[in-house]
């Protein structure tokens, strides 16, 4: 599973998949555990703001944590995500 960051934001890890890359660039929020079925789902626009898809049970002060961290730095999280996938920015509104 690759991580975006060795950051731990909030006690969570930011990561996707392999089997993530057949959509467009989603950040999963877990914790120690990382399974994807108990994460949340980020998906990211271009200008680095985020849509939740799910919150994984994060309280709202922690996911607010996480969405700063990825608006902050989510140009260099995409160039490791580009690294497995052409899909891009998440774009529908």
């Amino acid at each position: 599973m690759p991580k975006y960051t060795s950051d731990i934001i909030a006690g969570y890890t930011l990561y996707f998949t392999s089997k993530c890359v057949v959509e467009a660039m989603h950040v999963h929020a877990s914790d120690k555990e990382m399974s994807v079925k108990n994460s949340a789902k980020l998906y990211v626009y271009e200008n680095g703001d985020t849509k939740i898809m799910q919150n994984g049970g994060i309280n709202e002060p922690d996911m607010i944590l996480i969405q700063k961290y990825i608006k902050i730095n989510h140009k260099e999280m995409y160039k490791k995500w580009s690294n497995y996938s052409e899909k891009g920015y998440y774009r529908k509104r």
